[in-house]
């Protein structure tokens, strides 16, 4: 089983790609599943994993591209279908209908071009789909969101006796209009709308002449609006047709609600399922624009990334339209730990945490900025100490921290093991931490864990020469320039020109020449002098 702990994908900065990855979900539920994206605890289930973002992928530029996936969450539609008696809404039943359809579609879609999108129509056919759900709504709701009058016989003859009431209203209100308009009982206007009826504006003088109910009048009382008996009759009869058209709504909104109320979990399935398609959608994006590809994958522990980049960093200088340097580096039995060394900023970090970084996003199911004819095998534990670690809220040294740290990996290093160290064996008196470092090396060496350290320590670069399966690398700088070159040299260790880049920072020549002489009568050790 595979344990990556939190504080690892941290120093990874992986939470910062997932905050990346969840920018291109397209619902709530998804973006949300992006934000807690792990690596999977079972290595069997990433490759799969893998091959469904890369199918994703591909279908960008196919003419047969996945069907849209975007659906409102049901979340409270199904807590509501929880409670006893309760009736849902007709947009809950609208969304619920939405997530159905939206499934259908897409495992359809699947099923056809199962030819071309292979693990994602094994990963759809596990979702049970029953069409009576959409069926049964869609007898009922139309796609306005209006309750349909053939939902029920009684609703059907209410909303016939409506429109007749509708029509009658219409017209006595027209014939009244007429007459007490030739009588010159009205006002210029003759009618206006008053709570959403129809009334005519009689003059004040004349409000006795007509029979009917007064609903206001204006401002000066010159003017009186009633409505005319003739239609009064009709309105009330209309009020109670409406009553009974909402009550025969809720008799069958709470028929329907039973009817759906038994499928809860297959709702809840197909939410999940569309979630998850649109995680696969999310990371298929994020693989396009960092040029995101599947490596080969291996059994055997070994590690070869050509042209890796650190997606983080490629973005970050796409938008400053700075290049960024693609790192080869490579772990094998053979030569599974790799000791880096060199100046400060020549690019040891990163190429520490680019090894890292694509790691636990490859074991997390995601395809990886690399040439794809890179190998990765997978890990159980991938171990780091990266960064500064000084522990304020334990008021733990820097060193101290780095021990406790170190004590972790003593007790969970082993051949299954990939384990990145940042300086390694700092922090302390440089003697006693360079051999405590040093001794730490040998143990994680003699368990056949695979590891990529950074140091100044000349006798941490001894002991990687030493070791038959270890080896010095450095980052290479331009010896005129001393600029970096940003490129990774296996093979030898580096040098941190420390002198040469001090001059170049404008110290004194008197200042480093008395340094030197320091350090050849002995006065500073020779452990950190490279």
């Amino acid at each position: 089983m595979v344990r990556i702990d939190l504080k690892t994908l941290q120093d990874l900065e992986f939470p910062s790609v997932l905050q990346q990855i969840a920018n291109f979900s397209i619902t709530e539920p998804g973006n949300d599943r992006v934000l807690k994206i792990k690596p999977f605890k079972h290595t069997d289930k990433v490759t799969p994993e893998l091959y469904r973002v890369k199918e994703f992928t591909a279908s960008f530029e196919s003419d047969s591209p996945i069907p849209n996936h975007d659906f409102e969450p049901i979340d409270k539609a199904l807590q509501f279908l929880d409670i006893e008696n309760s009736v849902l809404e007709i947009s809950s039943f609208r969304k619920i209908k939405s997530v159905t359809e939206t499934t259908k579609h897409l495992l359809k879609f699947f099923k056809k071009f199962e030819e071309f999108y292979i693990y994602l129509n094994r990963f759809s056919s596990k979702v049970d789909y029953n069409p009576v759900i959409s069926e049964e709504i869609e007898k009922k709701i139309d796609r306005f969101g209006d309750v349909k009058n053939e939902a029920s016989e009684e609703l059907a003859s209410i909303r016939r006796r409506l429109n007749q009431v509708k029509g009658q209203i219409n017209s006595s209100f027209t014939k009244a209009l007429n007459h007490y308009s030739q009588a010159d009982y009205l006002d210029e206007i003759k009618e206006t709308v008053v709570e959403n009826r129809r009334v005519l504006a009689v003059k004040a003088m004349h409000r006795k002449k007509i029979r009917g109910s007064v609903l206001g009048n204006s401002r000066t009382g010159s003017i009186v609006y009633m409505e005319p008996q003739e239609t009064l009759d009709f309105t009330n009869e209309l009020s109670n047709l409406i009553y009974e058209e909402q009550e025969e709504i809720k008799r069958i909104l709470k028929q329907l609600t039973e009817f759906v109320r038994p499928y809860k979990k297959l709702l809840k399935q197909y939410q999940n399922y569309l979630s998850k398609i649109d995680v696969l959608y999310a990371k298929a994006k994020y693989a396009r624009t960092i040029n995101g590809v599947l490596p080969i994958l291996t059994d055997a522990k070994f590690l070869l990334l050509k042209d890796a980049y650190h997606p983080l960093l490629w973005i970050a200088n796409k938008k400053r339209n700075e290049k960024t340097f693609p790192q080869t580096i490579s772990l094998e039995p053979e030569k599974r730990i790799i000791v880096i060394s060199g100046p400060n900023a020549g690019g040891k970090s990163i190429t520490l945490k680019t090894v890292g970084l694509l790691q636990v996003m490859l074991q997390s199911g995601l395809l990886v900025p690399v040439d794809p004819l890179s190998e990765f095998s997978f890990f159980d534990r991938v171990l780091t100490d990266i960064g500064d670690n000084q522990s304020i809220e334990n008021h733990l040294s820097t060193y101290s921290y780095r021990l406790k740290k170190m004590n972790q990996f003593l007790r969970k290093c082993n051949k299954n093991t990939l384990f990145l160290i940042d300086e390694f064996g700092t922090g302390s008196d440089p003697e006693l931490g360079g051999a405590l470092a040093e001794t730490f090396l040998e143990v994680f060496y003699e368990r056949e864990a695979f590891g990529i350290i950074t140091t100044h320590y000349a006798n941490l670069k001894v002991l990687a020469s030493e070791l038959p399966f270890a080896i010095n690398a450095n980052m290479q700088f331009d010896n005129r320039s001393l600029e970096p070159l940003y490129q990774l040299h296996l093979g030898e260790a580096g040098s941190s020109f420390t002198f040469e880049v001090a001059q170049k920072n404008g110290i004194p020549y008197s200042l480093i020449n008395k340094a030197k002489k320091k350090i050849e009568r002995g006065k500073v050790l020779s452990l950190i002098h490279i």
